[in-house]
């Protein structure tokens, strides 16, 4: 009886046993390392050829940036860091802001961002590639 008890104990135990060792090699979440992106979809943050946008860029953004009311109010300035992906035919995607001293001023930054036109695309090996780009956005009260 004691040996049936040890026996159908020990089979209990490897079932669960087996249960938790179940190979999940085949199985990976979306932004797992461990599964290959395909080219269209990767995005880099250090090519062999920089994203260039035609004119200067802070050239753009100081003749498009407007002055929030309520920031100019509170005497509220500073630098706002937008993250952005630029895609293979130049156009701004993604748009976030990374750090920012105010709302009011996060908003302008995101909104001078998203009306700029379109970029010259960076290149890795030749090839057209979406690149993530860190643009700071600052704003001085005079």
């Amino acid at each position: 009886m004691k040996t049936k008890n040890i026996l159908a104990f020990c089979f209990i135990l490897l079932g669960f046993a087996n249960l938790y060792a179940q190979n999940t090699d085949d199985w990976h979440p979306i932004d797992s390392p461990g599964v290959p992106m395909p080219d269209s979809m990767k995005i880099y943050t250090i090519v062999q050829v920089n994203p260039k946008f035609l004119g200067g860029i802070n050239k753009f953004i100081t003749s498009n940036l407007q002055y929030p009311d309520s920031a100019k109010k509170n005497n509220i300035q500073g630098t706002v860091f937008v993250s952005c992906i630029i895609e293979k035919n130049g156009s701004i995607s993604n748009i976030t802001i990374m750090r920012s001293p105010d709302k009011s001023l996060s908003n302008e930054a995101k909104r001078v961002i998203s009306t700029m036109p379109n970029w010259t695309p960076g290149q890795q090996n030749g090839k057209l590639v979406r690149v993530q780009y860190l643009i700071p956005v600052h704003f001085k009260l005079q």
